[in-house]
């Protein structure tokens, strides 16, 4: 009887699951796509402990996020705002649109250069339709035609990598070695590095799991289901996708002398080869064309609920005002195409840059859940989980800051790389400084602002 209700239980959330997935759609986008195989093919498996990482940090980021969501039944950026100050709420908003729009600009860049590869139309003429597309969908039909379209994705770029595992000679000595932690030296290493688990650890995922949880109606009745969202998305979704695409480029594509900045889609491409032959090329864009599409939903939607919740606006098309603002966004996108550079490593850039963003969302989500803002007290393994993965993500940031610096502060992003982290790491250090105050003030004593 007992196994009988288990049973029924699963398939029940199996039916209902979703806010997750729309995290995973943006986590298995295009960007890690061109971080894990720029990995596996400038490294071979030394860096499998980072994507194996990725995948169990991603998922404890999320859970995190959740229980906070589910226990204050409202917005991240609202309870900020109530228990932190309106400044901390101010710098959280700032912090997800830098790192959102930088996001968006680029995998719309390669989105329209796909479509323009495919169909011979210039690139730029694909990022305008393609923003008209985007603002005219979600605004239309709002989160749950996101929540479709990431479910229907990423189920089928999983199913083909993980495929692919069978017809490609894995080496299982080197693949093992690879998950001792050690960063090949240089400014790559440490690039590719930050850029995997950047691709599970982005503050874009921290933030955006208390609304799409409140676009389901979800409370904290539904916990469990909650959690089961989670990990079939990130430790199941996401793991598999992360994994199957790592070891067939540390496979196939691996090779000495290759560096991180000459990969392109089509030389990525060849990671299908052994599973479609001289299809490879088609079907990886494709496959890259997919994950774009379904980023850029998932991506478009969290700078809006931000914005507002901080307002005080609804989070939802029904509000005008949010609707416009989503459109707006959306809209935005069509620079993409304009911006110069390579598109795999821009990609592998843009989640290095949004995790150096994310260390200060996890202590906010961390300081909260340790409040008054939530009645129930946070597991001690919750919370050891979380120090561990801030520990991880911002050590991670840190050494990819350094190695930007150490290379030379020459060109204009490495200075603004630079001075995101230097805001961000203070504002980082005063809140815990302001946690740490509060909860040893004597009680009766005036809180601190």
């Amino acid at each position: 009887m007992t196994s009988e209700r288990s049973t029924g239980r699963i398939r029940s959330h199996l039916g209902e699951m979703g806010p997750a997935w729309v995290a995973g759609a943006i986590a298995a986008g295009p960007a890690t796509m061109a971080s894990v195989i720029t990995a596996g093919a400038t490294f071979g498996y030394a860096l499998l402990w980072v994507v194996v990482a990725s995948a169990v940090l991603g998922a404890v980021a999320q859970y995190l996020a959740m229980r906070l969501g589910l226990l204050t039944e409202r917005g991240i950026v609202g309870v900020v705002e109530d228990f932190l100050g309106e400044g901390w709420a101010w710098l959280l908003v700032v912090d997800v649109v830098l790192a959102a729009g930088l996001a968006q600009l680029v995998i719309m860049k390669g989105l329209a250069d796909v479509s323009a590869t495919v169909t011979g139309v210039d690139a730029r003429v694909w990022g305008v339709a393609w923003a008209l597309v985007l603002a005219v969908g979600l605004a239309g039909r709002g989160y749950r035609f996101v929540e479709l379209v990431a479910k229907l994705l990423v189920s089928g770029v999983v199913v083909a990598f993980v495929a692919s595992l069978f017809v490609v000679p894995i080496d299982p000595a080197a693949a093992v070695s690879g998950l001792v932690p050690t960063v090949p030296a240089g400014v790559d290493g440490a690039l590719v590095a930050a850029g995997v688990l950047g691709g599970a650890v982005h503050i874009t995922l921290v933030t955006m799991h208390s609304y799409t949880m409140r676009a389901r109606e979800w409370t904290r009745d539904d916990y469990d289901l909650a959690t089961f969202d989670i990990a079939s998305s990130m430790l199941g979704a996401f793991g598999l996708y992360s994994l199957a695409i790592f070891l067939v480029a540390a496979s196939v594509l691996h090779a000495p002398g290759i560096a991180a900045g000459d990969l392109t889609a089509v030389s990525a491409a060849q990671t299908l080869g052994p599973l479609v032959g001289p299809a490879a090329k088609w079907l990886f864009l494709l496959g890259l064309w997919g994950a774009a599409v379904s980023t850029l939903g998932g991506n478009t939607i969290v700078p809006p609920f931000l914005v507002a919740d901080k307002l005080g606006w609804e989070t939802d098309v029904s509000d005008a005002r949010y609707r416009w603002l989503l459109a707006g966004f959306a809209l935005v996108s069509a620079a993409g195409p304009f911006v110069g550079g390579a598109f795999f490593p821009l990609l592998v850039l843009v989640l290095a840059f949004g995790l150096v963003g994310t260390p200060f969302a996890l202590v906010v989500v961390l300081v909260l859940l340790n409040s008054d803002a939530v009645a129930e007290p946070t597991p001690w393994l919750a919370n050891l989980a979380g120090v561990v993965l801030l520990a991880v993500t911002a050590t991670t940031a840190g050494s990819f800051v350094q190695s930007r610096v150490t290379a030379g502060l020459r060109d204009p992003m490495t200075l603004f790389v630079l001075g995101f982290a230097v805001v961000l790491s203070l504002a980082t250090v005063g809140l815990v400084v302001k946690f740490v105050r509060d909860r040893t003030r004597p009680r009766g004593s005036p809180a601190g602002g």
